[in-house]
């Protein structure tokens, strides 16, 4: 018998980390190194354009925090300032904005967000800053995952307040007992949640 959400409460369950789909297949295979965030820390990885969608370490690792309607907020020019256009336009004054870009982005990409053919030294310092600022803020809503098929593990599962730290077995229901992906514990990239499984294995198997 399935355990009553007051002896051992499920939380709710969702594939990740997992790639976005925000439709963008005409940038497949283009590859670039980013900040990534949403509703939690930022990771500094590489982010990866596909024929469905956004995939990539930093957008893996943000994933595990996207909730449907979230958006996913991504600096496109992690390694540079906001006065990045600002500094190319006192070396180049008679570069485009779109040529500044693609020293800084594959070529591509640069094009895709942000095709203006101005030249620098037309435009006031302020402006090239705010083009920078919205690169390096960059915000998608994505319309949804790959799903459980390309997910590296859950999140959510059986909440730990309702297991022993050192058996895994619920307390108010001896006997059984809950391990790995079925427990609401998730790692970041990097083998954690292999280590998770493993020990949480470990601990329940020593106790039986």
């Amino acid at each position: 018998m399935w355990p009553s959400s007051r002896r051992a409460r499920a939380l709710f369950r969702s594939p990740s980390p997992n790639p976005i789909s925000p439709g963008c297949a005409p940038l497949s295979g283009v590859a670039a190194p980013v900040a990534a965030r949403c509703n939690g820390p930022s990771f500094r990885e590489a982010a990866l354009f596909t024929h469905r969608g956004l995939s990539g370490p930093a957008i893996l690792q943000a994933s595990s925090y996207w909730r449907e309607g979230d958006a996913i907020e991504i600096d496109w020019l992690p390694d540079h300032a906001e006065d990045v256009l600002v500094t190319r336009k006192r070396a180049r004054p008679k570069a485009q904005i779109k040529t500044a870009l693609s020293e800084v982005l594959p070529a591509r990409l640069s094009e895709a967000l942000n095709a203006d053919e101005a030249i620098l030294g037309d435009m006031k310092d302020q402006k090239l800053i705010e083009i920078a600022r919205a690169l390096k803020a960059w915000r998608v809503t994505p319309n949804g995952t790959e799903g459980y098929a390309k997910a590296e593990v859950t999140v959510g599962g059986i909440d730990t307040g309702a297991l022993s730290q050192q058996t895994m077995e619920v307390r108010a229901v001896p006997g059984l007992y809950f391990i790995g992906e079925a427990v609401d514990v998730t790692g970041w990239l990097g083998g954690y949640n292999f280590q998770w499984a493993w020990a949480s294995g470990w601990c329940a198997g020593n106790a039986l």
